[in-house]
């Protein structure tokens, strides 16, 4: 194992998706790399070769002695690297800076802290080097009938939203992606969705029993490559903000897209808004889950939240 002290302090690695952004990530990344170098930022940078890889670089890298860590990637690979900081033993996960240089096709957590789309500013702001502590969420669910757990840093979708997401990550694996393929499965989907009946506690208390369409539990703000399902997030408040769209005539989906955008989404009738540290969820049938875009297993649901855990670099 590399010795601690031999790495600089200031020193980044630097997880690079090569598939993110629909093969942005390969082929912007000597662009990056050049930025990188020109800004006098020392790095080391590691391709990640499958899924979940992000998550082992992360653990690996931080037991050699790397304190700081920033995606090249979307919101999928920084879900990776956060798993992989939460997971390692070695230090607490605060004591990492984690950094984005968004590559990927909705780059949602990137709006709530600010970060631009474009390489050379985001860049500046890595070098800038301003943090935030941010909450972090973890999620215990079933895949296969098998319990597991997993971190996420943005927003977690049930329900209508997990199977839209499914279907925008099968399009992005055969080269087609981006903002406008999750909207047109939002159309799309409608028809084939059924609605699932479910029961949902906040902080121990009984808030819904009926049938749901779909579910968000925010930490930040916006998913879906800009929409605004959880508008009053609060990203270190230690309180998860849920948005539930219950049963209602599927034509009101279309009739109110633009409220996705603009967050009034949360003021129509059909829906129903909760704030809580703790969310239980059960269901008959199984509600289907995605956090961070990251398409997952099914319910039950536990969600639990660990206040400003994590350190990030911010550009607001």
């Amino acid at each position: 194992m590399t010795n601690t002290l031999l790495i600089p302090p200031d020193k980044w690695l630097i997880i690079v998706n090569p598939n993110a952004g629909v093969k942005k990530g390969v082929k912007d990344w000597p662009l990056i790399s050049r930025l990188l170098n020109s800004d006098g930022i020392s790095h080391l940078c590691i391709l990640t070769e499958h899924r979940d890889h992000a998550n082992q670089l992360a653990g690996e890298f931080i037991e050699e002695g790397y304190r700081n860590i920033a995606v090249v990637g979307g919101d999928g690979t920084m879900n990776e690297v956060v798993n992989g900081i939460f997971l390692q033993k070695r230090v607490s996960p605060s004591a990492i800076t984690l950094a984005m240089i968004p590559v990927g096709t909705g780059n949602d957590w990137c709006r709530t802290f600010g970060i631009p789309f474009d390489y050379k500013e985001a860049i500046h702001i890595l070098k800038n080097g301003k943090t935030f502590l941010q909450d972090v969420g973890r999620i215990s669910y079933f895949k296969n009938q098998e319990p597991i757990q997993r971190y996420f840093i943005n927003i977690a979708g049930m329900g209508y939203d997990a199977l839209v997401a499914k279907k925008t990550n099968i399009s992005k694996e055969k080269g087609r992606g981006g903002p406008l393929t999750y909207l047109f499965f939002v159309f799309s989907s409608l028809f084939q969705y059924k609605f699932i009946e479910a029961v949902i506690e906040v902080d121990d208390q009984l808030v819904f029993k009926g049938e749901m369409f779909s579910m968000n539990v925010g930490i930040c703000k916006f998913n879906g490559g800009g929409m605004m399902q959880v508008p009053a997030a609060i990203p270190d408040d230690g309180l998860f903000d849920v948005t539930l769209i219950k049963k209602a005539p599927k034509w009101m989906v279309i009739r109110h897209a633009n409220k996705l955008y603009d967050g009034t989404l949360v003021n129509l009738p059909i829906v129903e808004t909760y704030r809580g540290k703790s969310i239980r969820i059960r269901s008959i049938g199984k509600i289907y889950l995605e956090a961070d875009g990251e398409s997952l297993g099914h319910s039950p649901f536990v969600y639990e939240i660990f206040q400003q855990s994590l350190k990030v670099v911010v550009g607001i």
